[in-house]
């Protein structure tokens, strides 16, 4: 499965279900394209760098930001969400997200260019296949709560 065809789909439907190597089908959106009504509001928000917290979040602070970046495990973090963000999962004016790093998943968002809404889809049908794991599904992932201001929660560890 070529990244670049993953990417055409999101280009050209707004989304694209890819089944990974647990067998797992995972939907990606496109921000602009999420719908509050059909959409999970369980959804969250991935990112292939800190930059990209900009368009979905407040300014962290930097000690939350070393968090972010060097964190070992996959990790999914909540935080309040930014007064600029328009469209996507929003619960109790809170968001999730993830800086994903894990090769290939990593090469797949840095390709797109842009912040990709994911969703565990419940569907038996998919786009394209993998045998690469996705990263946020392992037993090892963690969940923290990081307010813009610095502090810390750790949620799930």
């Amino acid at each position: 499965m070529e990244i670049k065809d993953i990417i055409s789909i999101i280009k050209e439907k707004g989304r694209v279900k890819v089944k990974e190597g647990h067998g797992n089908i995972l939907e990606f959106i496109a921000l602009e394209k999420w719908d509050q009504v059909s959409d999970s509001q369980e959804g969250l928000f991935l990112i292939f760098d800190v930059f990209q917290l900009r368009s979905i979040s407040e300014q962290f602070s930097d000690v939350s930001l070393d968090i972010i970046e060097f964190a070992t495990k996959p990790t999914i973090y909540h935080t309040i969400k930014g007064r600029f963000l328009r469209n996507g999962p929003v619960q109790q004016d809170q968001i999730k997200f993830s800086l994903i790093k894990k090769d290939y998943w990593n090469k797949l968002l840095f390709t797109y260019g842009q912040v990709l809404i994911f969703n565990k889809s419940d569907g038996e049908d998919f786009d394209f296949e993998t045998n690469d794991f996705f990263p946020l599904l392992s037993a090892g992932t963690k969940e923290m709560f990081l307010s813009p201001e610095g502090d810390i929660k750790i949620l799930k560890g």
